[in-house]
């Protein structure tokens, strides 16, 4: 195995690596690909070169591993892939007496069986007892509890 064969396979190891990393989340067929790439590049270095060649590259392997480290965390290369916006969502708030029993509303989404509906000029979650439910229906709220607000057809 000559010299530049080994460099190649050290290189695509590491590159193969990288990706793993950066791109590819998991333990996937690059990150195995690239070990077994460097693996090949040190047994080379020892079979073609000898020990003293065999041991320059796996040591090089290392340090050039611990190098690359140093310089991924220093860089800060994690923050350009991490999430910075927030969720601004939230679970139904249902005030003390914002909706009661009774109340009747109309659906802005379908129910199926779960959806969105207007109920004293808010917006809530709703869901029904598994029927389906257009939007634009009028409805009537059967039940309260706690955030979940269930409800029905108004004619129904």
């Amino acid at each position: 195995m000559t010299w530049t064969l080994i460099v190649i396979l050290f290189l695509v190891g590491f590159i193969l690596l990288l990706l793993e990393m950066l791109v590819i989340p998991g333990i996937t067929v690059a990150a195995i690909l690239g070990f077994i790439a460097i693996a090949l590049a040190v047994w080379g270095a020892f079979a073609s070169y000898g020990t003293t060649a065999g041991f320059i590259t796996l040591g090089v392997s290392i340090v050039g591993s611990i190098v690359f480290i140093i310089i991924a965390l220093k860089a800060r290369t994690w923050n350009r892939f991490s999430l910075k916006s927030s969720i601004d969502g939230k679970v139904n708030v249902i005030g003390e007496n914002a909706v009661m029993r009774g109340d009747e509303g109309k659906t802005v989404s379908r129910l199926a069986p779960a959806g969105k509906a207007m109920i004293n000029g808010e917006y809530y979650e709703v869901h029904t007892i598994g029927e389906f439910i257009d939007p634009g229906a009028d409805i009537v709220v059967t039940k309260v509890e706690f955030n979940k607000i269930t409800v029905k057809l108004k004619d129904a």
